[in-house]
């Protein structure tokens, strides 16, 4: 098949050379973004007067008959034809003849491409901010079903000291909450419209760019025709931006992989969304878990594969930039099903209360309002830090919990300790006198609940 561009070439290109240049295979999945932006084009230059105005009317109809036929499993795509935008110029030239050839008219496949991933991924932004929103809700439900759940908090993986599982759950819902603000921030720097920055130079012809941009719902133009063709920082940022929430999924996967087994006991998997073993009978395993955490890896990947694919392209465009498309629709992809399995794996977990509650109990995850207690007794933090430090060894000598010594045992370190100590140090006591903003205390965790549903009606 004749090349579109083939005019000033004398031989054929080699057919191994046709199968690699061609990128048809993955973009085409960008047909009606294509098709969109060249409607939109051909009604401007329609309008400016560039095409005749009846070329330009068969060009649309012919267009979004194109698109119906896309749709219905009606078209082929020819690997000749090198990528989506050539595919779908030929198809409309078969249709609708020589007025088909007048819709490359002021533009390029380099500021054609621009234009057809940015509304790709924006549209793709927007799916995926409706899925974290979706996840934000689940952890909100859960949380205010577990405000009294008292189980450990953690630092090092060491035993720490007691929260709730509300105030966990929603240590993520604002983590989620800042990789949705993120996703909205990097859709607006990405939706500005590059259509009419041609190869690299722009035009001469006439074009009415804000025209295009208003049809196709961008805020705003390219400033800078080089830059409208040769970066793909908004691809990147994409990346970056979904690095973050499969960081985010990934780290309560670990979690959960931990809770879930034996030694933890904390959560049970529903079965729907747990596997077994080939050998051994009893097993059950947070395969869903695991495999989201080994997905953290690939969208890793994708992200560091863009920056490298870039960072050594000089101004303007070079077929390198080819190979953006391939790791950003992986790492969209990837994100797209993993949070829907996510959100339906932790809303169908079952939450062992109990365990979380010895949990916390063990640890000694009381000695922080031991100290607190020695303190507001009048005696120095240091000092008081010193004090229980010496009791936990005494207890762990002994195998006892600080709440299991008496209070003889208890004033053997400090006379200033009393019978109010078993009150002070319980773990209600420790969780729910945490009032401050932020803090686990029942009371702040359930204003901040209430919080969470309005800010997420914002988002």
């Amino acid at each position: 098949m004749a090349k579109l561009w083939g005019g000033r070439f004398q031989k054929n290109t080699d057919k191994k050379v046709d199968d690699f240049n061609s990128s048809i295979r993955f973009d085409k999945r960008m047909y009606k973004q294509d098709i969109t932006g060249s409607i939109a084009h051909a009604a401007m230059l329609g309008k400016q007067g560039i095409i005749p105005v009846e070329d330009s009317e068969k060009i649309i109809s012919g267009l979004k008959e194109i698109l119906s036929e896309i749709e219905q499993g009606k078209v082929t795509f020819d690997i000749d034809a090198e990528d989506i935008h050539m595919n779908i110029e030929k198809l409309l030239t078969e249709k609708i003849g020589e007025a088909g050839k007048r819709l490359h008219t002021g533009r390029s496949r380099n500021d054609q491409v621009a234009l057809d991933i940015r509304m790709y991924l924006m549209e793709e932004t927007k799916e995926i901010s409706a899925m974290l929103k979706h996840l934000a809700e689940v952890l909100i439900e859960l949380a205010s079903e577990h405000t009294d759940t008292i189980m450990p908090g953690y630092t090092h993986l060491q035993k720490a000291q007691p929260i709730t599982f509300a105030h966990h759950l929603m240590a993520y819902f604002e983590m989620i909450k800042r990789d949705i603000d993120r996703l909205c921030d990097c859709r607006r720097r990405m939706n500005v419209m590059p259509l009419g920055s041609g190869a690299l130079a722009g035009t001469t012809y006439p074009l009415d760019r804000e025209f295009v941009a208003e049809r196709l719902g961008f805020d705003s133009v390219t400033q800078n025709s080089l830059d409208g063709v040769s970066d793909r920082d908004f691809a990147i940022e994409l990346a970056s931006v979904l690095s973050i929430v499969m960081m985010h999924l990934s780290r309560f996967c670990e979690e959960l992989i931990l809770w879930s087994s034996h030694e933890f006991s904390f959560v049970e998997m529903d079965d729907a969304f747990s596997t077994g073993s080939s050998i051994m009978p009893q097993k059950k395993n947070p395969d869903v878990a695991e495999l989201i955490r080994g997905k953290t890896g690939r969208v890793y990947g994708h992200l560091m594969g863009l920056l490298t694919t870039m960072k050594g392209i000089p101004l303007a465009y070079n077929k390198d930039m080819q190979e953006d498309k391939e790791p950003i629709f992986d790492a969209v992809d990837t994100v797209k099903l993993c949070v829907p399995v996510f959100c339906d794996m932790i809303a169908t977990m079952k939450v062992r209360k109990d365990k979380m509650r010895d949990g916390a109990r063990g640890g000694f995850t009381n000695a922080t309002d031991m100290a607190d207690y020695l303190v507001k007794k009048g005696m120095p933090f240091r000092e008081a830090h010193g004090v229980v430090g010496r009791m936990v060894y005494f207890c762990i000598e002994n195998n006892k919990s600080l709440d299991d010594l008496t209070l003889e045992e208890m004033k053997e370190f400090s006379d200033c300790i009393d019978k109010d100590i078993y009150d002070a140090i319980s773990m209600e006591t420790c969780v729910n006198e945490r009032k401050i903003i932020g803090g686990p205390a029942k009371e702040t965790v359930k204003r901040a609940i209430e919080n969470a549903k309005a800010q997420l009606q914002q988002l």
